[in-house]
């Protein structure tokens, strides 16, 4: 019987012949991957032996690095290629790699143990699938299958789907997973009160059923490779034997599962290399442990820490500035970006900060800059306009549309394609026309009211019968007693609001009517019951929806906005403005970046720093850094003093991370009236005189009972005042707080 752990020694070493298979050669010094790096480079990739520890910053060449170590390691004949694991995130960077290596080295890349994690565990797990109760042909079970397996458990355990969420209890499952615990390591503390106290019942059963169907999820992958090499030590003797060189690219976003896999498999030879940055760590929301980079020197004593810092990407201005900013950070093991190339004198400039008074003109400022650009030569492809959350996008793509400029929004749909906005219009356009089948069809279970596929049928039928509208047709099934009581009870409900909202057309303004249809409805209730990771983010997409409603005089221009929106026909072009999340945009370089939205409450992200407190702070100012680092020649970052949320005009300060940008290495330019700072105060120039410019006036000097005048919101009599911040009941607006920079007498 063969050995189920041998080594492939079998396979013949391109190098050498088979007698010297086994000896260490020096690697020349003028071999194509060593050419050319600098000396931190070039000390990462020599540095072969032993635990390195590669901080790469932002545009430092870490790819270079990895392919050049990989082409060190086998040139070197220090391991044979089955005996080298390198670890990617993506397959992307996965192909890129074995790309690169495989030019250098020729068919020995095809012999590495390259991969994702997923995809290297599930090499190993086809192997050993018996080991953890599986057969070597397992399932691995889609996000959607996942869900239909867990609400099959609850319901067998009689589990309230509606009090409880199926996607909600997958969540905590696969966060459970990423921390690599089974259901036996669940303790009661981290299980609290989850499905009235079951969760860890639900989570065996759950793990039960995916070992009866031969089938595993994601989270499973490294889990089950966890337990393999913890219950069967023969297996993990094979493979820690097996691989003598180990690398790890992006090691700042491993979760715990990743580390504790990487770290049992280099105890044996130790020779593990993990390429990262702290400072981009950005991704703790699905399950990322920055701490695991911040701890390698701990976990493996001795080794070489070799700091790249040599950008090859962004100017000295852009540089100092996120150098800066990333400094205000406690948790991280530092480092300074310094230019590795020479710039052109026209391309260095200062990062430019901007303060204007709403989000329209924010909108309309960066388009503008864009177009200014493009007069001068430069490609739409070369410019971002980057977002800390989803909902600012619209702003930015009505005003691209409006002035003909061709873009792309990557990572997710464009605004008015998201599901939920979607969902939001079909209940707003239904109440415009009740004749909307196709409105009707997508709302009317929606949140779920009970209606299943028989009680849907009958009104199909009956409306194909009569010649009725969808909603018609409804209406008249609800007189009768063709459906059951419960979902006759909840369709006649439906209808019934339908109507009383459509009534309600000529005499509420169409924006709170849109916000009443989506409370009433329980449609936003729906997505803040949703513990999904997108689910805030859709919360702020439909506050963002009605904020766009009081643009328009009434709903029906509103919607026939939307429509001619939805039909605008994009130039099919190569060259258009990218438009992304800061999480995308994460690995990608621009020439021209526009970062919108430095607020606070926007960026830091309010829900974030009410979350995770100072760990959120961090990680949102490490987004920042990333934001700034995407740009080789312009950076624009601009924040606004006023956001309308919920059609309701709110005032908004600087974001914090302004005043941790350095004054020698930016250039401000904010309204007057609109600092939010000392520091704003000393270092924004004047500007030409504006419509919206507000004298400045020294905090305090204002009285209670005294009338005042704000440019949006008018004329009011101040209430309190609390140093520079007034409490002012305004005649049309109602009572706002405000800064005193922000109002004049009347």
């Amino acid at each position: 019987m063969t050995d189920p752990f041998a080594l492939d020694d079998d396979i013949p070493d391109p190098f050498q012949p088979p007698a010297r298979r086994s000896g260490v050669v020096e690697v020349p010094t003028d071999a194509p991957w060593l050419v050319g790096l600098n000396a931190e480079q070039h000390q990462a990739v020599t540095t072969t032996d032993g635990p390195v520890l590669v901080l790469s910053g932002a545009g430092t060449g870490k790819t270079r690095v990895l392919t050049s170590r990989l082409a060190q390691i086998l040139a070197g004949r220090r391991a044979q290629p089955w005996q080298i694991l390198a670890v990617t995130f993506t397959n992307k960077a996965a192909r890129e790699m074995k790309d690169r290596v495989g030019a250098m080295v020729g068919p020995l890349a095809e012999q590495l143990w390259l991969g994702t994690f997923h995809s290297l565990c599930v090499r190993i797990l086809r192997r050993h699938a018996e080991a953890v109760g599986l057969k070597s042909n397992f399932t691995i079970l889609d996000a959607d299958d996942q869900l239909r397996l867990l609400k099959q458990v609850m319901e067998g355990e009689s589990v309230d789907t509606k009090k409880w969420p199926a996607q909600s209890l997958m969540g905590a499952i696969q966060r459970w997973k990423d921390r690599g615990l089974t259901p036996d390591k669940v303790t009661s503390d981290q299980a609290g009160d989850l499905a009235g106290g079951r969760m860890v019942q639900l989570y065996r059963l759950y793990q039960e059923r995916l070992l009866t169907l031969n089938a595993a999820d994601f989270g499973d992958l490294l889990l089950h490779c966890l337990t393999l090499f913890l219950t069967h030590p023969e297996a993990l003797a094979h493979y820690q034997d097996q691989f003598r060189y180990i690398l790890v690219d992006e090691y700042q976003d491993t979760n715990v599962a990743q580390y504790l896999w990487l770290r049992l498999l280099a105890q044996k030879h130790k020779n593990i290399c993990c390429v990262g940055d702290d400072d981009q760590s950005i991704y703790s929301w699905r399950g990322a442990e920055v701490g695991n980079i911040l701890k390698f020197e701990r976990d493996f004593p001795g080794a070489t820490v070799v700091r790249l810092e040599s950008n090859y990407r962004s100017t000295p201005h852009i540089l100092a500035a996120a150098s800066h900013l990333i400094a205000h950070n406690s948790d991280r093991l530092g480092k300074t970006l310094r230019p590795g190339l020479p710039h052109d004198p026209a391309d260095i400039q200062k990062v430019r900060v901007r303060g204007v008074w709403d989000g329209p003109e924010e909108a309309r400022v960066v388009v503008e800059e864009i177009e200014t650009l493009q007069r001068r030569g430069e490609s739409l492809a070369s410019m971002a306009i980057l977002v800390r959350a989803g909902f600012q996008t619209r702003e930015f793509e009505e005003r691209l549309i409006t002035t003909g400029i061709a873009y792309r929004v990557i990572g997710g749909p464009r605004f008015y394609e998201r599901q939920e906005i979607r969902d939001a219009m079909a209940y707003l356009r239904l109440v415009n026309s009740p004749d909307d089948g196709l409105a009707f069809e997508r709302v009317v279970n929606l949140p779920k009211r009970g209606l299943g596929d028989a009680a849907l049928q009958a009104v199909h039928g009956l409306a194909r019968a009569k010649t009725l509208a969808l909603f018609d047709a409804a209406s008249l099934l609800c007189e009768t007693d063709e459906l059951k009581p419960k979902p006759r009870a909840s369709l006649g409900k439906f209808c019934a609001d339908i109507l009383r909202w459509r009534g309600l057309l000529d005499d509420l303004p169409h924006t709170e009517l849109a916000e009443m249809i989506l409370d009433e409805s329980g449609y936003v209730e729906m997505w803040k019951n949703d513990k999904s990771a997108e689910a805030p983010g859709r919360v702020e997409n439909l506050k963002e929806l009605v904020r766009a409603l009081s643009d328009y005089e009434t709903l029906q221009s509103f919607l026939e906005h939307v429509a001619l929106v939805m039909e605008n026909d994009q130039k099919d072009s190569t060259d258009k403005v990218t438009l992304m999340t800061l999480h995308g945009a994460k690995g990608l370089e621009f020439d021209n970046v526009f970062l919108p939205g430095w607020e606070e409450g926007v960026f830091p992200h309010q829900r974030a720093l009410d979350e995770g407190g100072n760990a959120a702070l961090e990680e949102e100012r490490r987004l920042a850094y990333v934001g700034l680092t995407r740009a080789r020649k312009r950076v624009l970052v601009s924040f606004a003093a006023n956001r309308r949320i919920y059609n309701q005009w709110q005032t908004a300060l600087p974001s914090r991370f302004l005043d941790e940008l350095p004054a020698a290495h930016t250039e401000r330019d904010a309204e007057r009236g609109l600092m939010g700072s000392s520091s704003w105060q000393q270092t924004s120039r004047p500007k030409d005189p504006s419509p919206w410019a507000v004298d400045l006036r020294p905090s305090g000097d204002f009285d209670v009972g005294e009338r005042v005048f704000h440019q949006k919101f008018g004329a009011g009599t101040v209430l309190a005042v609390d140093g520079d911040k007034l409490e002012i009941a305004f005649d049309k607006a109602g009572t706002k707080k405000v800064l005193d920079s922000f109002v004049e007498p009347a």
